[in-house]
């Protein structure tokens, strides 16, 4: 990623965080340093091309050039038949706090590192006025 930090609001960091207190720390080390060095804000302050949780984002996968659309969720709503994608797997840690046009490069549990680019955001809840997400 460019040198940019990722910006989260404080409530999907805290229950991020809630869920990595009960996983193997190891496991998550890559989510946990991107979340250490974020920029933490309020939900007022959210833009509207940032993903969040329960953003709808369409990225490129930018080795494949394919194009993909996710919902990006907290684990226990994970569905990758529906294409909701819990923020613990690998491709949702990589997405969470990204702005449009922003690339991150990410380690995949396979051992190859892919560069994807958030393309846009289709849903956002901050931007809908859903706070309750």
């Amino acid at each position: 990623m460019n040198d940019e930090s990722i910006l989260i609001t404080e409530k999907d960091l805290l229950r991020i965080q809630h869920i990595l207190s009960y996983q193997k720390s190891s496991d998550f080390e890559n989510l946990e340093i991107e979340l250490e060095r974020a920029k933490i804000i309020s939900d007022d302050e959210v833009p509207s091309d940032l993903v969040t949780m329960n953003s709808k984002v369409k990225f490129l996968n930018v080795q494949d050039n394919k194009e993909m659309v996710v919902t990006l969720v907290y684990p226990s709503e994970a569905n990758f038949s529906e294409g909701k994608i819990s923020v613990l797997a690998s491709m949702g840690s990589a997405l969470i706090g990204l702005r449009v046009g922003q690339e991150i490069n990410w380690m995949f549990p396979t051992g190859k590192t892919k560069t994807l680019r958030i393309l846009e955001i289709l849903y956002q809840p901050e931007a809908s006025g859903d706070w309750h997400l």
